[in-house]
């Protein structure tokens, strides 16, 4: 199959001239250094420059970042270098290095060693461990140097590129090269080594417009690539995958394949040309200097080609080289979350790149797909059981095969013979395996009978990943944000099919059934019984089951899932470097969820007792999301979470004795509201002493008749300094002096003696009294503007009934009296006041009847003038005027002296 160059854009940033761009090996940073002088550091995971500096004013061709030494060394056409530390920007060194234009760097990969070369013709070799000093320098070049590089398989050895045709190899130590490799017609720009171990190469890139690959070894030219229309700058063989990267002055990047040599893709950003390329190991990013900014890509899939069969062995391919482990004969303990020590054997080398390796369902062949071809294997040995071309591959559960040969032919296989052919009258897109063959196409995914061919069902959906369960009465769909867990109904398929009734374009539409849509990016998936387990976009390892998604960690870097294994019930995953990770996933639990799915509740009782203790609540939760409360709240071993149950299913005896576990005032509050809605009174009452909802208890009180009770809340509250139900409590029960009392022990004299006029007047001279003198420490105008019976009794003219009525209120305290009694307070109460008091009352209510007649409507002219003795009034006790209110704080009042 053709390379799966997913191509995307990681950074796009418009600057001036980038003459070299580089990546730094361990932090998200690429560099550029620009013709105008400037050099820039860009964070590419964020898209944000994180520094930028001038160096000279002259173009900078040259800068490499020195990671061991957080260094960033820079060379220009002042023929200087220079030495910078990348977290502070100091300039830590200059020196002059060559008499003509600084063309390239070369870092040692291990040694504190420097390679520069020029337009002077000479390449020189710098040791700063001994303060910068020229160690070596190495002529024989006739024209600009134009790049040098170390070679990764003999540091000790370095090539060099030049507008005299040529590249030389040279040998540190050595002042002649070693040899030179001619074949280019014009002056060559670059020149880079093969980073695999496999193949002693070089790529070369020339004015001439052509790239030449060289085998340094036979010392001969292995391959000249054309295509381009300009001078070819920059080139590079990529880190990971099987291809080759040039650019030029034409503004293209071509892509080639490194094996076939055929041209994949061409890259146009219209920057204009091209001049740098650079690359970090074991990355598939590339960042690319143009004439009007940087670009980063990101190249294939990060994905590896790896798989694992139902025994827990697993194959991997690393470029080309396939090797072998077996999970299921690790001895040592196995923590969740850490690396696995593998024992790898290798089984050997492929003809092609695998792009992607697959078990059959049984596990005796292993396929291996890259480069537009597929190639079986048996897995035992890597013998060749049969290959062709194809653009994908998928396996059925009975062993068949599919292939998508291409845009309109999918074709079917069986013991490794074409058995057949789909019809099919739109462009396939992809295929997918499982229970039924799903082809991807014009817009929807279609899905079809593998024995006949049939086609069963067409879903208008846009399919990343298809997952079938094992039994194959479940399937997940993957899309570009979310996934969908449909059931497939065999019965109904065979009976539409049996009907022989033509079918429409959509297929059996009784097929499928919804049972949920999740919001969430799978990568990759796999089934368990009828839980769902996946990783998603977000780094975290999650299963579906039933409607509930439930968390099984959240991980550190991109994961794939390999498989699960019943034998060690453990879940494995791994990451783009094939580093294994395991985690424990009990198998029990898994059953007791699947029975429960298939409704199957006896078998699930009888898995329960091999659930494990610390599990019991998450497979509670999950019986309730399922509608069997009963069955969570005898499971669950979280007190909260049997609480709220009781609560639902109003089993109130459970849910008090969870409360008395938690003992939280919200859950008593919370009983107590469910347990007066049930009238459940004396539950409900307890709930509100332990939750100490005194409100609700002064309301619970007195609608009960509970006098006791009163007396104990208002007790309670006193000493709780919850004065308001305290006050409210005493005043329900008709005691005023306590009230008071209350009142006063609070510093509320006013209230206090407001309250004595209206329910105790035999108390009010000695609150007002109380009153006067707390007032009178602030004010002692506003404290003598207070009005004392006993001083002036002629301003309460009502005190004699007052008293009078208090004090038959005090023998007739009706707050004492039990409900028995109603017909009789209810009698007493329709007398006149003034019988119930006596002649003394009736005598005292003519009097003020007499003193006081009955109040007219004022005329206009009076209204005026009692509004006057109102003003004069306040401007006599110094009030402001436009607030009616006496203002005991009152700044004036305050300062005013007596």
């Amino acid at each position: 199959m053709p390379l799966r160059l997913d191509i995307k854009r990681q950074l796009h940033s418009r600057s001036d001239r980038v003459k070299c761009v580089d990546m730094h090996n361990s932090e998200p940073w690429l560099l550029s250094a620009l013709y105008n002088g400037t050099v820039q550091i860009w964070n590419y995971e964020s898209t944000t420059m994180i520094k930028s500096f001038e160096v000279t004013e002259l173009p900078v061709r040259a800068a490499k970042f020195v990671e061991r030494k957080n260094w960033v060394i820079t060379g220009s056409d002042d023929m200087l270098i220079r030495i910078f530390n990348y977290n502070t920007l100091e300039k830590l060194h200059t020196f002059e290095a060559h008499t003509d234009y600084i063309r390239s760097l070369a870092v040692h990969p291990t040694q504190p060693f420097l390679l520069s070369s020029s337009d002077d013709m000479s390449i020189k070799l710098w040791d700063w461990d001994k303060k910068w000093a020229l160690t070596q320098t190495f002529e024989g070049h006739s024209h600009y140097v134009m790049c040098v590089i170390f070679n990764p398989k003999d540091t000790n050895t370095f090539a060099s590129a030049s507008l005299d045709r040529s590249i030389k190899v040279w040998q540190i130590g050595a002042s002649a090269p070693n040899f030179t490799l001619e074949g280019h017609e014009k002056g060559v720009n670059i020149v880079d080594y093969f980073p695999g171990g496999e193949k002693p190469y070089l790529i070369s890139g020339a004015d001439d417009r052509l790239v030449k690959i060289w085998d340094y070894q036979n010392k001969t030219c292995v391959q000249t690539l054309d295509g381009h229309t300009q001078n070819v700058c920059a080139v590079c063989f990529h880190p990971e995958l099987p291809i080759i990267l040039t650019g030029s002055e034409d503004g293209t990047v071509r892509v080639w394949h490194a094996n076939t040599y055929r041209q994949e893709n061409t890259l146009n950003y219209g920057l204009e040309r091209v001049w740098s390329m650079s690359y970090r190991p074991g990355s598939n990013n590339i960042v690319i200097g143009y004439d009007e900014g940087t670009i980063m890509i990101k190249l294939g899939r990060e994905e590896p080609a790896v798989s694992m069969d139902s025994s827990g062995k697993i194959v991997w391919s690393k470029h080309n080289e396939v090797q072998q482990a077996n999970l299921s004969k690790i001895s040592e303990e196995i923590k969740d979350g850490e690396s696995i020590s593998l024992s790898t054997k290798e089984l050997g080398s492929c003809e092609i790149y695998p792009q992607s390796l697959a078990h059959s369902p049984n596990g005796r062949f292993v396929v291996v797909c890259g480069d537009g071809e597929y190639i079986i294997h048996t897995a035992l040995n890597l013998r060749n059981k049969s290959f062709g071309q194809a653009l994908d591959f998928v396996w059925s559960p009975q062993g068949e095969y599919a292939i998508r040969e291409s845009y309109t032919k999918v074709k079917i296989f069986k013991n490794f013979k074409e058995r057949t052919q789909v019809k099919i009258d739109y462009s396939a897109e992809g295929i997918f395996g499982g229970t039924l063959l799903g082809i991807k196409g014009a817009g929807s995914l279609n899905f079809y009978s593998w024995e006949t061919t049939d086609p069963i069902r067409r879903i208008d959906i846009e399919p990343n990943l298809v997952y079938w369960s094992v039994n194959g009465d479940r399937v997940a769909v993957g899309t570009d944000d979310s996934f969908f867990v449909l059931s497939y109904k065999p019965d109904a398929v065979a009976e539409a099919l049996a009907s022989g009734e033509p079918l429409d374009d959509e297929g059996v539409e009784e097929a499928f059934d919804v049972d949920g849509e999740v919001e969430e990016n799978i990568k990759t998936g796999q089934w368990v019984g009828d839980c769902f387990i996946y990783t998603n976009n977000g780094n975290r390892l999650n299963y579906y089951v039933g409607g509930e998604i439930v968390t099984i960690s959240h991980l550190d870097r991109p994961m794939y899932l390999l498989g699960y294994l019943e034998s060690t019930e453990r879940l494995y995953l791994c990451d783009k470097d094939v580093i294994v990770v395991s985690y424990k996933l009990q198998q029990s639990v898994l059953e007791y969820q699947t029975a429960v799915m298939r409704g199957d509740l006896e078998q699930a009782d009888a898995l329960l007792e091999s659930v494990p203790v610390d599990n019991r609540t998450r497979v509670a939760h999950f019986l309730e999301k399922q509608g069997f409360k009963e069955q969570a709240l005898v499971v669950s071993l979280d007190s909260e979470h049997r609480f709220e149950l009781a609560l639902q299913l109003h089993r109130l005896d459970v849910a008090k004795e969870m409360a008395e576990k938690i003992d939280a005032a919200a859950k008593w509050k919370q009983l107590g509201e469910v347990a007066m809605r049930q009238s459940k009174f004396d539950l409900a009452e307890d709930c509100m002493e332990h939750a100490k909802d005194y409100s609700g208890l002064l309301l619970l009180y007195t609608a009960g008749g509970k006098l006791n009770k009163m007396d104990q809340l208002a007790s309670t509250c006193k000493s709780e300094e919850k004065t308001n139900v305290a006050f409210i409590s005493l005043l329900l029960q008709g005691k005023v002096d306590d009230c008071i009392e209350l009142l006063c022990s609070t510093n509320r004299l006013a209230e206090a003696a407001l309250f004595a006029r209206s329910y105790c007047p035999s108390r009010v001279s000695e609150i007002v009294k109380l009153w006067k003198d707390e007032l009178s420490k602030t004010n002692n105008r506003a404290a003598s503007a207070l009005g004392d019976p006993e001083e002036y009794s002629n301003l309460f003219p009502e005190m004699p009934v007052g008293l009078k009525a208090e004090q038959y209120a005090r023998e007739n305290n009706v707050s004492q009296k039990s409900a028995s009694n109603y017909s009789a307070v209810k009698a007493e109460r329709s007398q006149p006041l003034s019988e119930r008091l006596g002649g003394e009352g009736e005598a005292a209510t003519s009097e003020k009847a007499t003193e006081e007649p009955a109040a007219e409507e004022p005329a206009a002219g009076e209204e005026e003038e009692e509004d006057k003795e109102d003003l004069d009034l306040e401007d006599e006790l110094n009030l402001d005027g436009e607030d009616d209110d006496l203002d005991l704080d009152d700044e004036d009042l305050l300062n005013e002296d007596d």
